[in-house]
């Protein structure tokens, strides 16, 4: 963030300046960062107090004072002052009715005034975006890589797609920014419209419509819904990049100014396409990429394995040809993109010449079937072996997703299937139907008790999917491999 005063920052959020008592002319003051973790709160950072599950950020203001902070947003000014009493510190206090609502109106404001200024230097801010219920984080890293090449960039650490995490990206951006790659994520009707408001779009993309989070929509026509809020949240001169293999994304082009297709299977009528696929020894895609622009298709090998990135890698060059990116410099870079984010298909092998494929950030039945098909692909004669813990938020359809996630591994050729949590029952109960080997644990703890025991269930030269969703524990079990054997990269 450029340095802003605080008056301004007062100004951005509606909220109320209270100087500190010994504060020299806080008319003068100015933040350049913000933060939400105390910790971070370095000098001339505004700490914004959120009232988390595990602790409420007031309790912190006098932490953040000490460590140098500019000021502080808060809402509950009581609490504020008592925290800054407590540590024998004092700070300016922008006060407010919802922090979260103020952060978010201060990245509106802060982006809003980089554009502006970035049009009266004759350039430009691009601000692109990428949602879908499977495969976000992925094409964000890929789309940021493909644009950073090119000019400066800023794009989100890990999955930080919801109205903290996103409005805290956008202020990360300053004066220099020629692109800002955001991802947006839901888990209920209009919290994308949220987002576009703070961050109106110049493309979008749109993977595919599938089973995340049906619990807060209901069904996969709610998931659609709230999808389609993306390509709402286009600026009138604005580009949707849309999956033409998922008829339901597909019908968001009449929602769109613009719209571009891309399309993994190879449909002639996709702007953006692949043909003649094919997986090499490692799991890689190569195939013949089709873009607008090029004057033929060039033969890519993309650096991120599974077949299921090819549509990932055709989201980010749509989304990078619409940002304004030369279709040739798209071809050459997407050839050396990689994973940046953890437990996003990270296949290392690790002692006991075990290959571990991480993917265990988050799960629904879509990436599940996934994740499987890149076991299939990577295994060989290997020893096929899955540790999958629970998928969260699937609402009415949890037991049949489950159930259908033993039979992908049974399919699969799945030697044992270890499940983690109560949910995932119904994984091993048709897995074993299906003769597969099963264990079942009740939390993440205990399977890495079993996992250090002499006789536990892993035999050298395994083959390890590790899979779920982020708050069942499996990027647990994937990092307790990764720490207790020595890790080699596989390139």
């Amino acid at each position: 963030m450029i340095d802003r005063p605080l008056t301004e920052i007062a100004a951005f959020t509606q909220g109320a300046l209270v100087p500190a008592d010994a504060a020299p002319a806080v008319d003068a003051a100015a933040a350049g960062a913000v933060v939400t973790d105390s910790r971070r709160a370095g000098p001339g950072a505004l700490f914004v107090a959120l009232a988390g599950e595990r602790t409420d950020g007031h309790a912190h203001v006098g932490a953040a004072a000490t460590a140098g902070a500019a000021a502080a947003l808060v809402s509950d000014i009581s609490a504020a002052r008592a925290s800054l009493s407590a540590a024998g510190a004092e700070l300016p206090l922008i006060v407010v009715p919802d922090t979260v609502a103020a952060l978010g109106a201060l990245a509106r404001e802060h982006l809003a005034d980089l554009r502006r200024r970035a049009v009266q230097r004759g350039g430009a801010l691009t601000v692109v975006a990428v949602t879908g219920s499977v495969g976000k984080t992925t094409t964000k890293d890929l789309t940021r890589q493909l644009l950073a090449a090119q000019a400066p960039t800023v794009a989100p650490v890990a999955s930080f797609n919801n109205e903290i995490g996103l409005p805290l990206t956008v202020l990360e951006a300053d004066a220099d920014t020629r692109f800002l790659v955001l991802e947006m994520g839901a888990s209920a009707p209009g919290h994308i419209a949220y987002l576009t408001d703070i961050a109106p779009l110049d493309a979008a993309a749109v993977l595919m419509v599938g089973h995340a989070h049906m619990e807060g929509f209901g069904s996969v026509e709610g998931v659609a819904r709230a999808k389609a809020e993306i390509v709402r949240g286009l600026l009138p001169t604005g580009t949707a990049v849309l999956n033409l293999d998922d008829p339901r994304t597909a019908a968001m082009a009449q929602l769109a100014p613009a719209a571009l297709a891309f399309s993994a299977s190879g449909t002639a009528q996709a702007d953006v396409r692949a043909q003649e696929v094919a997986l090499d020894a490692d799991a890689h895609a190569v195939f013949d990429l089709y873009l607008p622009g090029l004057d033929g298709p060039r033969r890519v090998r993309l650096a991120v394995p599974g077949a299921h990135n090819v549509a990932n890698a055709l989201a980010a060059a749509g989304l990078a040809l619409a940002a304004g990116a030369a279709p040739e410099h798209i071809a050459a870079q997407l050839t050396q993109a990689r994973l940046e984010s953890p437990h996003r298909m990270d296949v290392t092998v690790l002692g006991r010449n075990l290959l571990l494929i991480d993917d265990a950030y988050n799960a629904n039945i879509d990436s599940m079937t996934a994740a499987f098909e890149s076991l299939g692909s990577l295994a060989g004669g290997r020893r096929r072996v899955a540790i999958i813990s629970e998928m969260l938020e699937l609402g009415d359809s949890s037991v049949r997703d489950h159930a259908r996630t033993g039979e992908l591994a049974a399919d699969t050729g799945v030697a044992l299937l270890v499940t983690v949590g109560p949910g995932a029952a119904p994984a091993a109960a048709a897995a074993r139907a299906a003769g597969v080997s099963t264990l079942e644990f009740a939390d993440a703890d205990a399977v890495l008790a079993a996992l250090d025991s002499p006789d536990g269930p892993l035999r050298d030269g395994d083959v390890v999917l590790v899979k779920g969703s982020n708050g069942s524990g499996a990027w647990r079990v994937a990092d307790h491999l990764r720490d207790s054997l020595k890790e080699r990269d596989v390139q």
